[in-house]
Order: C-alpha cells, then structure tokens, then sequence
C-alpha cells in the first residue's frame, strides 16, 4: 500500500445507472494510494451500479451534489455507464460542479460516457479528449477534438474510453493528483 496521496480527498460523482467497474476500480487505486474518496451524487441514500445493462451492487452516497463544495476535494472522478451521465447532464448542479473543478484546475477524470458532462459543462472546447466511441461527434460538435485512444491527459481532464483502459486511467489518474501540491 502506497501513501502517496495521503491527505488528498477525491470526490467521484455517479448516480443510478454508473457502470459499476468505472466506480469501484478507481475508488480502489485512490484508497490504496492514501486518498480519501467520497461518493458524491445527484440524490441521497444510495445509487445502483450496473455491470454493463445488468443491475449490479448499490452503493452508499456521501454527500448530494448541492452539499459539496469543490475547495473540500483534491480532483474529481466521473465514472460512465450510459444512464449515469445522462442523468446527470440534466442536473444543473452536477453540471455546475463539474465545471468548477475544472475552472479550478483541478484534476478531472472521466471514462466511458462520463465526457457527456464535460461537454454539457462546456469545458472540452479547444481539447483533445478520448471517450466511448459514441460521444465523438458531441465532444467534436463542443468545440473538442475527439481521438480512439486508451488515455488522454490535457489541460487537466484525464478521459478513457471503456473498462479496459481503467489500467491506464487509474494510473495517470494518481500520478496526476500525487502532482498536485
């Protein structure tokens, strides 16, 4: 177990629908690397993962998105799922905090779907950025530029395109917030 992140708190935000893996796995890493992580979400009580279109494990919610503020974290980790950030980019709030930790240089993560948000915060305009192959025309249409790639790490956001890159993402991921002072 590495304390590299001791004292660092990373919020990850998800709701109902997160694809389950793109929750837990970097959960995992962060908590192994010494952070504190934080299950942040549009609603209170608990969320469901689902593995893929199969309901999986619920998962307990820390705080609401109105009840987090970005000065109380050290970067951010926005799983995909296709419900997940579809829900979310509805919520104004989600939205808002998304685009703070952004404006606030924080590092943000977002895998799979989860570039959906950073579209709709509107902070991908002039970067490149990777995600499910889906989202290309949406990140191009933001103003990004969209590669079919494992990892992308730029102007702060980190992206990934499925679970199969969690390797990569989870590790750029950590050696970007060990980075911070």
């Amino acid at each position: 177990m590495s304390n590299q992140l001791e004292g660092k708190t990373v919020a990850i935000l998800a709701t109902d629908g997160v694809e389950q893996i793109e929750l837990t796995r970097p959960r995992e890493e962060l908590e192994s690397a010494g952070a504190k992580v934080e299950l942040i979400s549009i609603k209170s009580g608990s969320i469901d993962g689902y593995n893929h279109l199969d309901r999986a494990d619920s998962f307990d919610v820390d705080k609401t998105v109105r009840q987090a503020a970005v000065e109380d974290y050290d970067g951010l980790v926005l799983p995909g799922g296709v419900a997940n950030p579809d829900a979310m980019r509805l919520d104004r709030d989600a939205v808002a905090l998304v685009a703070r930790f952004v404006e606030e240089g924080k590092p943000v993560a977002a895998i799979c779907h989860a570039p959906w948000l950073l579209v709709e915060a509107d902070v991908v305009r002039g970067k490149t950025l990777t995600s499910f192959p889906s989202l290309q025309t949406d990140i191009n249409n933001a103003g990004g530029h969209w590669v079919d790639r494992e990892l992308c790490h730029e102007g702060g956001l980190i992206t990934s395109r499925k679970p199969d890159d969690l390797d990569a993402f989870c590790s750029r991921l950590v050696e970007a917030l060990a980075a911070e002072s």
